[in-house]
This record gives C-alpha cells, structure tokens and sequence, in this order.
C-alpha cells in the first residue's frame, strides 16, 4: 500500500502543477473535488425535478412520457434529461477521484476516519440512486438493469427469487411496484444529501461551493456535452417476453453488470462486500509512508498567546480553522501559498506541496505551508501576513450584578459591574461564557465597546424553556454574583478599507453595537450598513439608538426589517427576511466585507445567499447563536 500511495501521489502532483499552469491554483479542479460534486448534486436534483414533473410513474406511460420529454420538449426536456445523465456521470467520477486523492496523501486516518466512512457510504449511496434512475424510463437498458439487478439481489438468503418473479412475464411489473421505484429515486437522494452534509461536518470551514467560474465551465460541458450526444431511449419500450440484445453501456454505474454473467454470482457478492469491507477498514489498517507525531501537540500561532492542541495526522490551518482562528489560505491542498508561516519553535513533517508554492530557499529559512504540515513536537508558527486576528488571553473572573433594565418584553439588559476597577481587554465583537453551578456555558456577547472599562453590558434574551434565561426573568435581583470566562471569539473587525454590512437578528445586534460604538471611538470612516432582523417592531430594542447613530455619523446607515409585523403596529419600513432586504440594495456583494451575527438557522441561510451574489468567503464574518435549552431544574 505505500508504494501505491507514492505512486498516486506523484502523480496526483504532476497533473495538479499542469492543471495550476494551465488554470491558476485557485481554479484548479482537483483541489475543488469535493465542492464541484456537491454543485453536481444540485445539477441533478434540479434537472430531476423538472423531468419528474412531466414522468408517468405508471408501467403504461413511463415509456412514452420520457420519449415525450426528450422530442417535443427537445428545448428543454430533451437537454435536461441527457444534463441529469452528464451530470450523474460526472458526479460519480468527481467522487471517486475525490477518494483517491486522500487515499494517495493518506488524508484518511486518524480523526478523519468519520469523514473516510461516510464517504464510502456516499458513493455506494449514489451508485444506488443512479441504477435506480436507469430503472425508469422503461425502456430496454431499464429492463435489461431491472432484470440483472433482480438476479443478484435474489442470490441472498431470504429473497429465493421474490424479485425475479416479477419480471418473469410481460404482466408481472405492476403500476405499484413501478410507483416504488420511482419514490426510491426521490428518497435515496434525500439520504444522500443528507449524508453529504454529515460528510462535511468534521471539516473545519468545508466549502460545498466550487469558485463561480468553475461552476459556470461545468454547466458549459454538460449543455456542450448533451447537444452533441444527447441521452436517449435505448431498443424501444421495455418487452419482458423478449430478451434485451446490443446495448450502449454506461461504465460509469454500470460497470459491474457484466460481471453478473461471467462470474457466479456468490463471487460477485464477495467482490462487493470485500471491497466495501477493505475501504471502511482503511483508517485503521498499518500506518503508510508519512507518519506524523503520536498524540497531540500545541501550536501557538503569533502574534496570538494561547496555545492551540494539535491532533495527531492534524495539519496546522485544520487545527486553527477547527479552534476558531481565521487563518489565510486558497487551496489547502500545498498548490498556492497562501497559507505560508514561518517555524519559529519545534519541528513540523511538511508533507506534499508543490515545489512553485513553497521554493526551497524559503523552506531553508523555516517557512511552511499550514495547509500540509503537520506538527511533529509543540510548534510555534508566525501566520504570513500577519492578519489574523490575535486571541487576548482567557481568564475566570467573578462580577456582580449592577443594573437590570428590561428593554422588550423579551430582552433584558444585564450590566455586570467588576470588583476593585478590574479591566477586562477584549475586542469588539468577543463574547463570555457564564459559568453555572455545574460546569455549564452560556455565551454573551459584549454589547459594551472596549473603550467602557469597568462594567459589563449583556443583552439577555428569553428563550422558552431556557435555563439560565429563564433564572434571569424570573429570580436573577441586583446584587448577585455570577462567574464568567473570556473574552473568546473572533467575530471582530477586519482591518480593510471596504464598506461594511452588518447584518443582526434579534440579541445579534449585541457584538455589532460593540463593534459600531468601537468604530466611532476610533474614529473609523468606513461606510457601514446595519440590517437589523426581529419578528415585530416590540423587539427592535434598540431602535432610537441605532437611528441615532444614523443621525450623527454620515458613514452609517441603519435599515430595520419585521419578518411578521402586527397590523396595529402601523409598520412602513422594511418587511421580510433581513438577509433578502440587503440583497436587493446591495445585488453585487465583491466589494463589501458582511459580519453576519444572530441564530443558527439565519446565518446558515444567509450566507450561502451573498456568497451566490458574489461576496467572497474571506470577506464573511459569522457568530450564530446555538441556545441551550435545558429546563431550569
């Protein structure tokens, strides 16, 4: 196995150092695997939708409706059906190669063994939707994968030929059993795409968007692709009283077919199942040729402090991308150099990269690509260009409640004064966790800007069933003491000269009132736009201080939105959702920096949506709020 892993890794990084010449590191496909078969996935979900509008899920009429969709809708039926097939084709390849590739650089061990196992479910799951695709239109290449898939599934135990018997006559394929093969091809993609999402979770920052130009040359080929050999019905309807003779195979899904016919079908099986057993073993098989320090190390990244844990097989950026740092990078696969540092202490394996990325003379003077090494022993780095953002060290302190102020029925302004003077530095933006009684966190996000020593503004609000927003409501009095550690996070203004959007839901307005006071003390004369999102006008909170801020600085605008306003409350301004009210004022997003801070579901719909209107991931700032929802006991 380590001479094939060299192996595809020399080649890996040969055609790569091509592909960099021929198209630039940030457009080379094969370091967008993963990404391009995600945008695949939506090409054949919304292709499939269009098709399955017009398909007759009926033994009688599916046939004759897919010969419909393919000649007289050829504008569209007849393309989309061969961009669905393309599409699917490609989406398999990308898959695969995908696998390959962190198999060659042994990119599957370790941590990364859940990632490698629900990659291995993916690819059967895909395999599994597309047989399944070639079983409807009901033509001979849909009974010939009908019948061949029937066969194999009945050599195991249990079936003894249940599934043959319905393809033994003309009339055996009932509407019903036809209408269950139609749902399969809806419901195994649903789980596909659901595993894909849980593929990536363990990713720190995983893009599931390839850059727009690679989106734009995909759909290029596959339209190219389908106009010139367009996907058609094979041999007329399906006939099960005749026997399916010369077909044009699709080696990308059906490869394995033919094996059903040249082997029995026991030794099939084996093939399958020892070859899916191998690859989910993989992870834990005897280590190859590049083995990174046992057990984990610390990386301290300057100018920073803290020190970060490191795990073993772990590269540097995912361990800083993994603990919240926004750390520079492109590729993260050694093909751009963006990511470059300096080894200050300690030793680092540097894995594989390209020589253009990381010339020797500069790995002589200690620098390293974070994306390919790995830390062999506690390591000290210098991030190059110096601009990400340094963590203020974390510490335990103990306040007191000084002033309770309900600012809606539903948020409570919490000031927590610090004994004897203490300061606290901390950025704007940067939030604390309350430490409860039994260990618990709960974060808050400083509402007060750095330049308010002395106390602690926190803007609470009540969350249905919620523990320690519930004790605030209804038992928190002036006077009590509460224990808290910070500050932490990141969600703090980058250094840049492009204007600013905001963008809050709900408390989310908390860190941007941090950040917008801290502004105007420094006297920043960037121009910035506040979205402010809540359910109705009661929970702008906050409303006459932001218009105030409108009103004395000429560079800030301040925009509220209701997403469901009471008729009594005589609303005129902004409806809807906050995130499509800056869209359509602002429909080119490339040169604007958004800060993105209010729930979970908000920033993950929100995001995505810029990013489609051209706002770069290296100009997107989130905070998304998780609640706790644990009853106060």
């Amino acid at each position: 196995m380590k001479k094939l892993q060299a192996l595809l890794q020399w080649l890996f990084m040969r055609v790569e150092a091509l592909f960099n010449a021929a198209f630039g590191d940030r457009l080379n496909p094969l370091y967008h695997l993963g990404a391009i078969t995600f945008f695949l996935f939506w090409v054949v979900a919304a292709s499939g939708l269009y098709l399955y509008a017009f398909f007759e899920t009926g033994v009688a009429g599916a046939y004759a409706s897919v010969e419909a969709l393919t000649h007289r809708q050829w504008f569209a039926g007849g393309i989309l059906r061969s961009v669905h097939r393309y599409a699917s084709d490609a989406m398999v390849f990308t898959m695969l190669l995908h696998m390959l590739r962190h198999f060659a650089f042994d990119r599957f061990r370790g941590f990364r063994w859940f990632s490698w196992l629900t990659g291995v479910a993916l690819i059967w799951g895909v395999y599994v939707s597309g047989i399944n695709g070639y079983m409807l239109p009901w033509d001979q290449m849909a009974q010939f994968v009908i019948t061949a898939s029937f066969e194999w599934i009945d050599w195991l135990p249990g079936f003894g030929g249940t599934l043959m018997r319905n393809v033994i006559y003309p009339t055996s394929i009932n509407d019903r059993f036809f209408s269950l093969l139609a749902f399969m091809h809806i419901g195994v993609p649903l789980v596909v795409l659901l595993l894909m999402f849980i593929h990536v979770q363990r990713v720190p920052k995983a893009r599931t968007n390839p850059p727009r130009p690679i989106m734009a040359s995909l759909l290029i080929t596959l339209l190219v692709l389908s106009l010139v050999q367009p996907a058609l019905s094979q041999g007329g309807a399906a006939n099960l009283g005749v026997a399916v003779g010369e077909l044009q195979f699709d080696w990308f899904f059906l490869a394995l077919f033919p094996l059903f016919y040249l082997w029995p079908m026991a030794q099939v099986w084996a093939l399958v199942a020892g070859f899916s057993g191998l690859l989910a073993a993989l992870p834990w098989l005897p280590p190859s040729f590049r083995r990174a320090g046992k057990g984990e190390h610390l990386l301290t990244i300057h100018p920073s402090t803290e020190p970060l844990r490191v795990r073993s097989g772990e590269t540097l950026l995912e361990a800083g991308l993994r603990q919240g740092l926004a750390l520079p990078y492109e590729c993260r696969n050694g093909g751009c150099g963006v990511c470059m540092c300096t080894v200050l202490h300690g030793s680092v394996d540097h894995g594989a990269y390209q020589p253009s990325a990381l010339p020797e003379a500069l790995r002589a003077q200690g620098k390293t690509l974070m994306c390919c090494a790995k830390a062999l022993s506690d390591v000290e780095i210098e991030v190059e260009p110096g601009d990400a953002p340094a963590r203020l060290p974390v510490g335990e302190h103990l306040a007191r409640v000084d002033r309770m102020e309900r600012l809606s029925p539903e948020v409570m302004r919490l000031t927590l004064a610090l004994p004897g003077g203490e300061r606290i530095p901390f950025k704007a933006g940067q939030y604390i966790n309350i430490l409860l009684d039994d260990g618990q966190r709960r974060a808050f996000s400083f509402a007060n800007p750095p330049q308010v020593q002395g106390h602690i503004e926190l803007h609470v609000r009540r969350i249905p069933g919620g523990r320690f927003t519930g004790h605030v409501f209804t038992q928190m009095k002036v006077g009590d003491t509460l224990r808290f550690e910070g500050p932490l996070g990141d969600f703090t203004l980058r250094d840049s000269e492009h204007p600013i959007l905001f963008v809050a839901g709900a408390t989310g307005f908390a860190p941007i009132k941090s950040i917008v006071e801290d502004a105007f003390a420094r006297g920043l004369a960037r121009p910035m736009w506040l979205y402010w999102g809540v359910r109705k006008r009661a929970d702008l909170y906050a409303q006459g201080l932001a218009e105030q801020w409108q009103r004395e600085h000429a560079q800030f605008h301040f925009v509220p939105v209701l997403s469901e306003p009471d008729a009594a409350d005589g609303w005129q301004g902004r409806t809807g959702l906050v995130h499509e009210a800056l869209l359509h004022d602002f429909p080119d997003l490339r040169a604007h920096e958004v800060y993105v801070c209010g729930s979970v579901k908000m920033v993950e719909t929100a995001v995505p949506a810029f990013m489609a209107q051209g706002l770069g991931e290296g100009f997107c700032f989130t905070d998304a709020f998780v609640p706790a929802l644990r009853p106060w006991p």
